[in-house]
Formats: C-alpha cells, sequence, structure tokens
C-alpha cells in the first residue's frame, strides 16, 4: 500500500486503522508520525477495534508502551518523550505482537509500515509507505 490519503473524519481514520492491521502479522512495525492531535491514537484505535479490542484505547504517552491481548496481540507506543527506542522493553513484543510507534526514535526497529499525517484545514493528509503484503479480500 502506497499513496496518500485525505481523512474527513475519525471513522476515516479509524477505518485507515483497520486496514492497516490488516497488512501486518506479527513483529511488523507500523511507524506513526504527525503533530500532535492529528490522529495517531485514532488511527490505532481504530485498529484495535476491528481486532475485537471493546475497551478504552489512549495514547501512551506517560505509560510509553501499552500492550493490547488481541489476536494478533498489538502494542502501542507513544516514544515522543524518549531519545533512543534502547531498553525501554520493544524487543519484548517484536517477536508476537504488532507495534504501533507513535514518534519513533531513530533506533527503532524497522518499520514494514510508515504512516505520516498532517493537518489539511479540518481534514488530515495521511501518507502511508507500506513494505507488506497486499490486505486479504473478504
Amino acid at each position: 500500500m502506497q499513496g496518500v490519503r485525505r481523512i474527513e473524519s475519525d471513522a476515516a481514520m479509524r477505518a485507515l486503522g483497520a486496514e492497516l492491521v490488516r497488512l501486518a502479522g506479527q513483529g511488523d512495525v507500523v511507524a506513526l508520525a504527525g503533530p500532535l492531535g492529528a490522529g495517531k491514537t485514532t488511527l490505532v484505535r481504530g485498529a484495535l477495534e476491528s481486532l475485537g479490542w471493546m475497551g478504552a484505547v489512549r495514547s501512551p504517552t506517560f505509560a510509553l508502551l501499552i500492550p493490547y491481548p488481541t489476536e494478533p496481540p498489538v502494542l502501542h507506543a507513544d516514544l515522543y518523550r524518549v531519545r533512543s527506542a534502547e531498553g525501554i522493553g520493544l524487543e519484548d513484543f517484536l517477536d508476537d505482537h504488532i507495534l504501533f510507534l507513535e514518534w519513533p526514535p531513530f533506533d527503532a526497529p524497522e518499520p514494514a509500515i510508515r504512516v505520516e499525517i498532517e493537518f489539511d484545514g479540518e481534514a488530515r493528509l495521511v501518507r502511508i509507505d507500506s513494505q507488506t503484503k497486499t490486505p486479504p479480500t473478504d
């Protein structure tokens, strides 16, 4: 998946998250970049909801890492205040989780999917660069 999408609503951002999580597999990293309030956590919320998660999804700004016991399992990380990925525990999740990394530092694991979100008036422009397979069809 490559390209730019114009996202007009939270529902559309959640739908994009659901689409992206279908591209990723266990051990894949989805790198999320964009200014505060751009919709990074909303995108992750959509990914988790599509995997059946019914609980709250909050930005892990202070916790840094929040694992979700979905199938496949997901780790949501907000690394805004982190200068290095070394020693924060990401390696404990790499083999069996899909990792959504907000603000990944330079030494974070190589992403399978890069997502850059920017404001476009009330909407968002989302640039996607994926090195993964084509999503399955239902």
